[in-house]
């Protein structure tokens, strides 16, 4: 026989033991990320100054939510 007496399971074990591992370890962030509950964006006025660092609001109206905010 050539290619000795193992046949096919040998030679492809590694892809099953990679595909396994892969699964573990896919599983496990998975895990980790929804129990940890994903991104926190932060408070309002944290999102607020980036909205504005960013040239998405203007000074008025950021003055004005950042007040709207400090009722709250």
């Amino acid at each position: 026989m050539h290619g000795g007496e193992y046949g096919w399971g040998m030679g492809f074990g590694w892809i099953f033991t990679f595909i396994f591992w892969g699964l573990i370890i896919f599983a496990i962030v998975y895990l980790v990320r929804h129990t940890a509950g994903g991104k926190k964006e932060g408070s309002a006025l944290d999102i607020l100054k980036k909205r504005y660092a960013a040239g998405e609001i203007s000074l008025e109206e950021f003055e004005r939510m950042k007040e709207d905010i400090a009722k709250e």
